[in-house]
């Protein structure tokens, strides 16, 4: 069958786009030709810093002819529906139609519709010109003399050409004709910008894929990347060295150039008293190159690893030469940035934060700093970490973004206040606690193990947490401007990873209340610099919002249980946790619904206990005892749902022994009274797995109990002893999870 090739030549496109817009441009051609009723075989797209291209193979040369029967309105119906019937049809008169007769509604017109395919090239010509059109670049422009027209083409750079055949690989293919915005479709594209701009005529994908390689341009992307890698591997360990490898850099540099030169270059040697972390991030943001380090001991060198787009006259030293230029530079100002803040301690510089906003309705930086100063030290005995050095390290953890060196690298934060720290003296766990408070950073990233980065990991999400929910700004759909999302999940994974027994209803009130005091606090500046006091319109509401933050003041000091408006705040953030808790056990294979029936009992807001009872729920569910206890308990509460619904009143109390009747009800509820003990003091002990085999032995008693005994019986009071009685199942289970919200 026949093959495509497409390609949209253009000045350039950004390295950050290609690899998306390739798999938009797959999907876009791909969805189109599925919905026209044409199915391929295969498809692939590339994308370089000029062009993006597709192939589609296998695709039928035409589409198939189409029958269709369409049943129009009851004979002697309406005039006005069956003129209706006949536009849509496309039929000239009744005559053409046939009458289909049905035993109850009667006879019905039914046309027959036969649509003869077109030929698939023709399809092409009519879906491409409308993708190109509508291609989602993230950014595009206008350009040239045509931009003034309304409708003109807006691309992400300006495109130049189009390449577009179809046809069989034993035969010349075709060229698919379009045309947008003035540039025809053909079979011509063009080589590397400078070593080969010539005109290439080209055929089919094989035949475009070869010339363009001999045109020095690689056409896919992982082949560039194999390139870059192993040639930059080579060269490193012909002098003896190691490649820093960095896939994020690779997966860059190979959008930036078509025929990769791998070149390397020097740096003074008296650099090396930087940092590796600020040489590396000089090097690589600045010039886009790869350091290199010692095999043996790890540290870097002074060489560099660049790669060009071009196979230069000189064999490169002209470009090399510029590029050590640009890096003695670069060099040279993060060693003045560097010893400019190792004349200063981190915490000398924390009085800026006084001035500095976190967010206009949560105060300064100062104030958060001293919330999670202040939380760390309560969580710190929790975690196994000393609380004089919790304190210490909450408090310096964020003073190295205000070093000069993190303000010209940001991605360095974190790291460079390790650094500071250990060059001033700080205690070890001090020191690493101020860069590993910021992991995990992601589901990749490793947890810090270390009790007092743990403790204050914990504190900066959850007063982020907990101030954001105090303000209101919670997540939405998909926008999550705080990154909240990201926040809760790293509270779950130090919790769980580090095997950390936290209750969260009690943890989240003490910083709940710090943020709402601040959060007044920072109302209150903002009244003051609306002249509050000389408004009498905003003087009360500058008084509430004092008396309010009084009020808060009053229940952290004295530590006062939670008033309404703080238990519906932390329920809700809660309930965030526990949906953030579904997505990362839905990762790891566990069921959503499960995490449900363990949410729904009360109290539950023990991370670590969660995910236990979870796992042990789904191992019972998973025998048969687990899976014919939950058919029981569900038919019991079905039963009771109804009857309930019928009497409309619940059937709760103890039921009454005396009105047993059949050995069945006995042995069931004595069952459930043993189950009760033995799953509630396997709960108090943690073992959930006990728990479950305490629920297992009832299973046949339940099962004999649906066998033998007509719940509904005639007699009121005995029905509504048994209905009791179920309701003694339902409450039984529960020791261990809600087995309602079970799916199943």
């Amino acid at each position: 069958m026949p093959d495509l090739l497409l390609e949209l030549f253009s000045e350039e496109i950004p390295a950050r786009m290609q690899a998306k817009a390739a798999d938009d441009l797959r999907r876009m051609v791909t969805d189109k030709l599925i919905a026209e009723g044409l199915v391929y075989e295969g498809a692939k797209a590339f994308a370089t810093p000029r062009r993006l291209a597709l192939t589609v193979h296998g695709i039928p040369a035409r589409q198939a002819d189409l029958k269709e029967e369409r049943k129009g309105p009851r004979v002697g119906g309406p005039e006005a529906a069956i003129a209706g019937f006949l536009k849509a049809t496309g039929l000239s008169s009744l005559d053409e139609a046939k009458i289909q007769s049905d035993p109850k509604k009667g006879d019905f017109y039914i046309a027959l519709i036969e649509k003869p395919g077109r030929a698939t090239i023709d399809v092409l010509a009519e879906i491409l010109p409308v993708i190109v059109r509508t291609f989602p670049w993230p950014k595009s422009m206008r350009w040239g003399a045509r931009s003034a027209r309304s409708g003109s083409l807006s691309w992400v750079r300006p495109l130049h050409a189009i390449t577009c055949t179809f046809g069989l690989e034993t035969e010349e293919p075709d060229v698919v004709k379009f045309a947008v915005d003035g540039i025809e479709s053909g079979q011509t594209t063009f080589g590397h910008r400078f070593m080969a701009p010539q005109a290439i005529s080209v055929r089919r994908f094989e035949d475009y894929e070869a010339k363009l390689l001999d045109a020095k341009v690689v056409l896919d992307s992982e082949r560039r990347r194999d390139t870059i890698v192993t040639d930059a591997r080579q060269l490193a360990f012909a002098q003896g060295f190691e490649l820093f490898e960095d896939p994020v850099l690779l997966d860059e540099i190979a959008g930036l150039v078509e025929w990769p030169v791998v070149l390397m270059g020097d740096f003074d040697q008296d650099f090396l008293v930087l940092p590796g972390q600020i040489i590396r991030s000089t090097i690589r943001n600045n010039q886009k190159c790869f350091v290199v380090r010692n095999a043996e001991t790890g540290f870097l060198v002074p060489k560099f690893i660049m790669v060009a787009n071009i196979e230069a006259t000189d064999s490169g030293r002209a470009i090399v030469a510029g590029n050590e230029r640009v890096i003695r530079a670069r060099l040279s100002d993060a060693k003045f940035f560097y010893e400019s803040d190792r004349k200063t301690k981190l915490e000398d510089r924390l009085y800026k934060f006084e001035t500095t906003v976190f967010h206009e309705k949560l105060g300064t930086q100062a104030e958060r700093i001293t919330r999670i100063e202040e939380l760390a030290a309560k969580i710190a005995p929790v975690v196994g970490a000393d609380v004089s050095k919790a304190r210490r390290a909450a408090r310096l953890a964020k003073a190295d973004l205000l070093t000069e060196v993190v303000g010209e690298f940001p991605e360095l934060q974190g790291m460079m206040g390790t650094h500071y720290a250990q060059k001033q003296g700080e205690d070890g766990e001090v020191a690493f606690a101020i860069e590993q408070h910021y992991q995990p950073k992601g589901p990749d990233d490793v947890v810090p193990r270390l009790p007092v980065s743990v403790a204050v990991g914990l504190a900066d999400r959850i007063d982020t947490l907990v101030g954001f929910w105090a303000i209101d700004e919670k997540p939405t759909g998909s926008k999550d401007p705080y990154a909240l999302r990201r926040a809760a999940l790293g509270v779950i994974r130090l919790l769980l990873e580090n095997s950390l027994k936290v209750h969260l209803r009690v943890v989240l009130l003490f910083p709940l209340r710090f943020a709402l005091v601040h959060a007044n606090l920072a109302r209150q500046r903002q009244l003051k610099q609306e002249r509050a006091e000389e408004n009498p319109q905003l003087a009360p509401q500058f008084a509430a919002l004092a008396a309010h933050a009084t009020e808060i003041g009053n229940r952290l000091r004295f530590g006062a249980p939670a008033q309404p408006d703080e238990a519906r705040i932390i329920a809700d953030l809660l309930s965030f946790f526990a949906d953030r808790l579904k997505v990362q056990l839905r990762e790891q294979g566990a069921r959503h619904d499960l995490v449900d029936a363990v949410f729904a009992l009360e109290g539950q807001d023990d991370l670590l206990m969660v995910v236990r009872r979870v796992e042990a729920l789904g191992k019972f569910l998973d025998s048969d005892d687990g899976k014919n206890l939950l058919a029981g308990t569900k038919r019991a509460s079905n039963i009771l749902s109804i009857e309930e619904k019928k009497d409309k009143r619940a059937f709760d109390g103890a039921p009454d022994a005396a009105l047993y009747k059949l050995d069945e009800e006995k042995a069931l509820a004595k069952a459930i009274d043993q189950a009760k003990r033995e799953a509630g003091a396997a709960v108090m002990n943690e073992d959930f797995t006990s728990a479950m085999s305490a629920m297992a032995r009832l299973r046949p008693a339940v099962d004999a109990f649906f066998d033998k005994v007509k719940v509904n019986d005639e007699d009121a009071k005995v029905r509504e002893n048994r209905l009791k009685l179920l309701n003694e199942i339902r409450a039984a289970t529960r020791a261990v999870a809600d087995f309602s919200r079970i799916e199943g």
